[in-house]
Formats: structure tokens, C-alpha cells, sequence
């Protein structure tokens, strides 16, 4: 099938185009910046100039397409709301030229979005929290609202490699920046993680088995303690490791702070069921411990 993918420049995006084309079908990958794309041409894709800051610049590729993954979002997060509507205005023109075709949409949310009880698991079946409680939800609450579409959703965790490691990329920039790494408390909040090349199977399966609804949670690992992750990173770039008091949360992590003391334990086993999908990449740890040290 031919399958038009945004943010495909990006970490997960660039792996999402090379285990697309390895599984032998087309893809057009969405670029914003010239220099991006001669590296997105190499890997075998047809290259699309386009822009989430202007969603109508998406539509052509997406109706020529037989499915889309969306992956492109705005990560700055003084903006993070703003970017979050963003998000949902693109879903709508990408779902507006799929209408009536049934084709599929796959677009990108977070594990954080299920609504489940204190230190359970967040599970695909659990009821989401609206956009209204966590604005990352209008881009699960836009999948739904397309009609006509066979629209799902996959929600991410942490997602890893030696060099990237999700939310923990930024809490690491902080530790550099202070001179210690801090976690908060006990630091026994779980945050699920996922290996870069299991994730980016995840969404293969999940565009070639598309199923109208359905949420996948690419979680590799269920939840790794945030003082583990701390004294992991800590002894392999030989800053000092602390815990801090929640109230000292904000001077320390910015805006990562409403994030970094949360418990947000994931299952994946629903989706494992319906994907055949197996984790089999390395763990967050084990990629920690391979951090780069300059």
C-alpha cells in the first residue's frame, strides 16, 4: 500500500518510513525543511513538502495516499495547548479528504491519555481523559470524531534508543544544566518505555491490520522507576544523584515538572493480542547505560 506519513524526518517518523519500505510498500513522507529531504528521498521515499502549520498543505498527499500515519506534533512546550489543538485541526484535514473511503488514519497519542485508578496500569480498553483535562487528547478525541474513516490511535510512551529517550532527553538537558540529577521523593513513579524499532513495527501493523477504534499502546516495558532512570543516567555521566522534595519539582524541571513525580505504569497486553506484536528491543535501561557521554 501506499502510505503517507508525517513527521517522517523524525526520530520515530524516519523509523516508521525505513520499516514501511523494508515491509515493501510505497511511502511519501512528509518534509518541512529543504535539508531533510535528501536524507527522507535516500531512504527510499517519495519526498512531500508540507507543513502541520498549515494543514491544507497535507491534503493532496494523504487523498493519494491508501492510508496515513500522522507523527508530525510541535514539541515546544511553553506552547504545549496551542500545539495540542494544532494537532487536532491537522487530524481534521488529513480525516476531511479519507471521508467515505474507509481508509486508514493512524495518529499519535500518549499512554498518559487512559483514565485508569492510582498505580494501575493504563490499558487500550480504559475510558480516555478529554482534552478538556489534558490537552493532548483532542488528537485521540479528532480520530474518533472522523467520519468515514477507519481512524485508531497508537498512544506512546517513552520512546528510546541510545541517543533519544523520550520526556527523559529533556530531564537529562536539565541535569546537565543544575549539575545533579534530581528525582522527586522516593522516586518509585513507574514511566512505561519502548524501543525505537518495536515502536516503529507497532505502527506497520497497526496501518496493515488497521481496525476502526482501536488504540494500540506501544509499550515495551510496563513502567521503570523514575530513581532507577535517575542513577542510571547519573553513574554513566557522573553527575551527583539526589531526590527532591515535590516542592522544589518546579524550580528544578520547568515545565516537566507536572510530569516527572507522576505514576504512569502502561500495559501493552490487548495490543500485543491484536497486533501479534511482540517487544523485543532493548530496555530503557539497557539503552541508558549506552547514553553518549559528551
Amino acid at each position: 500500500m501506499r502510505v503517507f506519513v508525517t513527521g517522517a524526518t523524525g526520530f520515530i517518523g524516519s523509523a516508521v518510513v525505513k520499516e514501511l519500505i523494508a515491509a515493501g510498500h510505497q511511502v511519501t513522507g512528509v518534509y518541512r525543511s529543504d535539508d531533510k529531504a535528501p536524507a527522507l528521498a535516500a531512504s527510499g521515499a517519495d519526498v512531500y513538502r508540507g507543513s502541520i502549520d498549515d494543514p491544507d498543505s497535507l491534503k493532496d498527499g494523504a487523498a493519494r495516499s491508501d492510508g496515513v500515519i500522522h507523527l508530525a506534533f510541535n514539541h515546544d512546550f511553553s506552547k504545549f495547548a496551542a500545539n495540542c489543538e494544532t494537532d487536532r485541526r491537522v487530524i481534521e484535514a488529513l480525516g476531511s479528504v479519507l471521508a467515505g473511503s474507509h481508509r486508514p488514519l493512524i495518529v499519535t497519542s500518549g499512554t498518559a491519555i487512559a483514565k485508569v485508578a492510582p498505580g494501575e496500569p493504563a490499558t487500550e480498553d480504559a475510558p480516555p481523559i478529554t482534552a478538556n483535562e489534558f490537552p493532548r487528547a483532542a488528537s485521540e478525541e479528532a480520530a474518533t470524531a472522523a467520519k468515514g474513516v477507519s481512524g485508531s490511535v497508537v498512544r506512546l510512551p517513552q520512546v528510546h534508543d541510545p541517543e533519544r529517550q523520550g520526556l527523559i532527553s529533556p530531564w537529562i538537558a536539565v541535569a546537565r544544566e543544575k549539575g545533579f540529577f534530581a528525582y522527586i521523593g522516593e522516586g518509585r513513579n513507574r514511566w512505561p518505555a519502548a524501543h525505537i524499532s518495536d515502536v516503529a513495527r507497532l505502527y506497520r501493523l497497526a496501518i496493515e491490520k488497521s481496525e476502526p477504534g482501536a488504540i494500540y499502546n506501544a509499550v515495551g516495558e510496563e513502567g521503570v522507576p523514575a530513581r532507577d532512570i535517575a542513577e542510571t543516567i547519573g553513574r554513566r555521566l557522573k553527575l551527583p544523584v539526589k531526590s527532591i522534595p515535590p516542592e522544589e519539582a518546579g524550580g528544578y524541571f520547568g515545565w516537566l515538572a507536572h510530569l516527572a513525580a507522576r505514576d504512569m505504569p502502561a500495559s501493552s497486553a490487548l495490543t500485543q493480542k491484536k497486533l501479534g506484536w511482540r517487544p523485543t528491543g532493548p530496555g530503557l535501561i539497557a539503552d541508558l547505560e549506552r547514553l553518549p557521554i559528551s
